[in-house]
């Protein structure tokens, strides 16, 4: 599928909900679970995604569409939300998620990106060369595959409660 900024837009501005339909009012064992050490929890997810709304998807943006190639991006800290979210509830996390979100997608539509500029190129500080257009498509899929974990690791809660209809679950195998 070739990338499509409004449909990219879209699926961007459904996260939250689908993440507050999923953990909004659940008991912390649903997102406070995890898959074992080192592993992170639904609560855990939802920081991270904060942390990458505060710093990743626009600033990069930005970047490429000031800078260009010039001015690498800052690295991110794939483990910030550790110390950020402490104290916090889940239902705080949601709502700092939806509200940074919705900030983001305005500014991003305030770009008034063309297709000409999806091609401009940045650096990233281990990847290299990226273009507008693959940061925002890697947007859409790193907020699909945390919502995949998030879901796959609620399923693990119930792993062992399942019995043996475990193997007809495959999600409970990864």
């Amino acid at each position: 599928m070739e990338f499509q900024l409004d449909q990219a837009i879209d699926i961007l501005s459904r996260t939250p909900a689908t993440l507050n339909g999923l953990l909004r009012g659940v008991p912390d064992g649903w997102t406070m679970g995890n898959e074992g050490s080192n592993t992170w929890s639904p609560y855990d997810v939802l920081g991270h995604l904060i942390h990458g709304e505060e710093t990743d998807w626009i600033p990069r943006a930005r970047i490429i569409l000031e800078h260009g190639e010039s001015q690498a991006f800052e690295p991110f800290d794939r483990f910030a939300q550790f110390e950020k979210s402490k104290g916090k509830s889940a239902g705080e996390l949601l709502d700092e998620f939806e509200t940074l979100r919705k900030r983001n997608l305005i500014a991003l539509e305030e770009m008034k990106i063309t297709s000409d500029q999806l091609a401009r190129r940045g650096t990233h500080p281990e990847l290299g060369r990226v273009t507008l257009g693959e940061l925002l498509a890697a947007w859409v899929v790193h907020d699909l595959s945390h919502i995949a974990q998030a879901v796959r690791v609620m399923c693990k809660q119930y792993s062992d409660a399942v019995g043996p209809w475990k193997e007809y679950l495959p999600i409970l195998a990864h």
